[in-house]
C-alpha cells in the first residue's frame, strides 16, 4: 500500500526522490547497530534469525493435543501408568513425552509439574528475548530517523543563501524520518506481535499437557480429564471437539 501510494502520486520517475543512501545509513545503520550494542552477538544473531519464525506456519493442534492426552489417559486408566513408556516412544512432542516418562519414574506430581513448568519459564524466556530484540529495533527506527532529520535540517540552514536547494534537502531531511517510521511499523511491530502470538499459543499447548499428565497421574476419569481440559478452547470449539468423538469411560 506504501509502494502504491507512492507510484500513484509521484509516478515511477518520482518514486527515486523517496531513496536516499545517507539517510538509509544513518536510519539503519543507527538503528541496527544501537540494538547490536544492547546485545550480545549471539542475542543479535538470534534476533535477527528469528525474523524466519513469522513466515513458518506452527502448528498449534489444541484439540489433537486434547485427543492425544485423552487416549494416554485411557491406556493408563486400562493398564496402568507403566503402560505410557511404550505410548511415549511414539510420540514427537518433546515435551509431552518428558512429561509422561517423569510420570512413569514414579516421580511426585508437585514435582513434574515444578520441572516441566521451569522448561516453560525458560522457552518463554528465549521466546520473549527475540520479541525484545524487534521491540528495541522499533524503538530505535523513528529515534535515528528523527536522528538523520536534524543532520539534513543542519546542512539545509547552512545553504539558505540558495532558496532553490531548500525545497529539495527538506525532503531528503525528512525522508530518515520516514524510513524509520516504516522499519518501526512495517517490520517491527508485526515481526514482534507475530513472535508474541506464536509463544502465547506454544505456551497454551504446554499447559494443556501438564494439566492433562497431572490428571492421568493423579487417576482422574478420562471423562473429567476431556471436560478439564475442552475448558482451554472456546466454546464453539469445544462442541466440535465433542462431535470428532470422545473418551472411553
Amino acid at each position: 500500500m506504501v509502494v502504491y501510494g507512492i507510484l500513484s502520486s509521484a509516478g515511477i520517475e518520482g518514486a527515486v526522490h523517496y531513496l536516499d543512501l545517507p539517510s538509509a545509513i544513518i536510519t539503519f545503520g543507527g538503528a541496527f547497530f544501537a540494538v547490536l550494542c544492547m546485545n550480545s552477538i549471539k542475542g543479535y544473531t538470534g534476533g535477527l534469525k528469528s525474523l524466519l519464525l513469522i513466515f513458518k506456519s506452527p502448528t498449534f493442534d489444541v484439540k489433537g493435543i486434547i485427543s492425544k492426552v485423552i487416549e494416554l489417559s485411557n491406556v493408563a486408566r486400562k493398564d496402568g501408568l507403566l503402560s505410557l513408556e511404550e505410548a511415549a516412544n511414539d510420540l514427537d512432542d518433546a515435551f509431552m513425552k518428558k512429561g509422561i516418562l517423569l510420570i512413569v519414574d514414579g516421580t511426585d506430581p508437585d514435582l513434574v509439574r515444578g520441572i516441566l513448568e521451569t522448561e516453560m519459564v525458560a522457552c518463554e524466556d528465549r521466546h520473549n528475548a527475540n520479541c525484545k530484540f524487534w521491540e528495541d529495533l522499533g524503538g530505535m527506527g523513528p529515534a535515528w530517523g528523527m536522528i538523520g532529520t536534524l543532520v539534513g535540517l543542519v546542512n539545509m540552514l547552512y545553504n539558505m543563501d540558495d532558496p532553490s536547494s531548500i525545497g529539495p534537502q527538506m525532503a531528503i531531511a525528512l525522508i530518515t524520518t520516514l524510513y524509520g517510521s516504516l522499519l518501526a511499523n512495517w517490520i517491527c511491530a508485526p515481526v514482534q506481535n507475530k513472535l508474541k502470538l506464536n509463544n502465547a499459543n506454544e505456551m497454551m499447548i504446554k499447559t494443556i499437557m501438564i494439566e492433562g499428565l497431572l490428571s492421568i497421574q493423579a487417576g482422574e476419569n478420562p471423562r473429567v480429564i476431556e471436560e478439564k481440559l475442552k475448558s482451554f478452547l472456546a466454546p464453539a470449539e469445544r462442541t466440535t471437539a465433542d462431535d470428532g468423538g470422545g473418551s472411553v469411560g
